[in-house]
């Protein structure tokens, strides 16, 4: 079992940037791909970035390709999202979730999740 926690978020101008960070518990950290998600108010949950257990391979959805990093320490049993280049459409309440998919993009896949971080981008 994993327990997560996210930090990192809140109010940045358009432009600006801010790191995520997720904290996990729990002795197989390194077992599981560690993904972010976000949901903006009034919209569905959306893919952000994905990380294998190793950290060898990451994936972005193209909305985030270029301006974001997710990165793993698995030492600390730490997940971040270096997220630069905002922009007030990346407003949202991140997530930071776990699986053992390989690289999924769905967040059913991911059976545990954080409580979330609000990142606000104003303009």
């Amino acid at each position: 079992q994993v327990q997560l926690v996210e930090s990192g978020g809140g109010l940045v101008q358009d432009g600006g940037s801010l790191r995520l960070s997720c904290a996990a518990s729990g002795r197989t950290f390194s077992s599981y791909y560690m993904g972010w998600f976000r949901q903006a108010p009034g919209k569905e949950r959306e893919f952000v970035a994905v990380i294998s257990w190793s950290g060898g391979s990451t994936y972005y959805a193209d909305s985030v390709k270029g301006r974001f990093t997710i990165s793993r320490d698995n030492a600390k049993k730490m997940v971040y999202l270096q997220m630069n280049s905002l922009k007030p459409e990346d407003t949202a309440i991140y997530y930071c979730a776990a699986t053992v998919s390989y690289g999924s993009r769905s967040g059913t896949d991911y059976r545990y999740w954080g409580p979330g971080t609000q990142v606000t981008v104003s303009s």
